[in-house]
């Protein structure tokens, strides 16, 4: 019988704090900003709890010396996660919106489509403008052309064009983007 392990715990790789700092000097920068010159990871660990806090590194310098902190690591990670909520949250997510056309569609169609687009575009997602050519319809590529412009036309005082009608099998695709 084969039996084969299933080591599927996944690796916890751990940060460079106290004991788990590799290198053998380190170069300190206290808690209040002052630097400690190059002393002994040993004593830099001591050092660190006699305050009561942890030694963490934050660098490396070319000769093999740490640079480390003195610090609550626990309230130094806290505000790291802190920090980037808050900055994922400020993060504006741009979605890219799609409107179909097709080559013969009618005038009140095409005016609902822009009116959609224009709601896309003020909410700060791109549109992506595509015209299908059916059968053959492709040989009709001045009509499609023609159609897609005259959408522009309707939506031109909130868009501006991110890249040009270009034709990609069969379909006449356009990229809009709001204006600022």
């Amino acid at each position: 019988m084969d039996q084969r392990r299933n080591n599927t715990k996944p690796v916890k790789i751990q940060e460079p704090i106290n004991n788990f700092i590799r290198a053998r000097e380190v170069l300190i920068i206290g808690d209040n900003g002052e630097k400690l010159g190059p002393i002994s990871k040993l004593d830099g660990i001591r050092l660190a709890e006699e305050r009561g806090l942890d030694l963490f590194q934050v660098g490396q310098q070319a000769d093999g010396i740490a640079i480390c902190k003195i610090v609550d690591y626990g309230k130094f990670k806290f505000q790291q996660q802190k920090k980037q909520k808050e900055v994922k949250k400020n993060q504006v997510k741009v979605e890219n919106r799609e409107v179909r056309l097709t080559v013969n569609i009618g005038q009140h169609d095409l005016l609902v489509k822009a009116k959609k687009a224009r709601e896309f575009l003020e909410a700060g997602d791109r549109v992506k403008v595509s015209l299908k050519f059916r059968g053959r319809e492709i040989a009709y590529m001045d009509q499609g052309m023609e159609t897609i412009n005259k959408f522009y036309l309707e939506i031109e005082d909130a868009a501006k064009i991110e890249k040009e009608a270009k034709l990609t099998s069969r379909f006449l695709d356009m990229y809009l983007v709001p204006k600022k």
